[in-house]
């Protein structure tokens, strides 16, 4: 992992799901850069890969979203950042090279009838649907301009 965050400035973890919880990946190599390490819930490892690479890298170039943030990345979902609750939870091999100290931040997207997992009839897209890591900001803000271009 540690030649991936070399080479790349971060790595992606991916968890293999089971057949109560679904998979799971986050971000390793954001934290040196007192930025949070990145996690999302309920998607296929290759395409929540390209998910927080595509963010991890806006976010070492640019800034962090805020909780509450909605954020669209080009080809992917909408997606609304949430502060992980207890990310030593979550994040094991982040706690095993940073300590128990560490902060993530979950994208939590639609499903594909635009409903978010804490709307009535949100429906899940795979097995254990999309476990939301935190609770979700009181007031959502939408960010200057439009992370599209990304």
């Amino acid at each position: 992992m540690q030649d991936l965050i070399d080479r790349f400035g971060w790595a992606v973890v991916g968890v293999e799901g089971d057949r109560i919880h679904p998979d799971w990946a986050y971000t390793l190599g954001l934290t040196p850069h007192r930025k949070p390490e990145l996690v999302i819930t309920g998607l296929p490892g290759p395409r929540a890969t390209w998910l927080l690479n595509m963010l991890a890298h806006y976010v070492l170039e640019t800034t962090v979203p805020r909780p509450g943030d909605e954020v669209l990345v080009e080809g992917g979902p909408l997606t609304e950042v949430v502060r992980v609750a207890e990310p030593a939870a979550h994040l094991d091999i982040a706690v095993e090279f940073y300590g128990p100290g560490i902060q993530a931040l979950q994208l939590v997207y639609v499903d594909g009838c635009g409903k978010w997992p804490w709307d009535a009839g949100f429906r899940g897209r795979h097995q254990g649907g999309q476990p939301v890591l935190g609770v979700r900001a009181t007031m959502p803000t939408r960010p200057e301009g439009c992370l599209a271009d990304l």
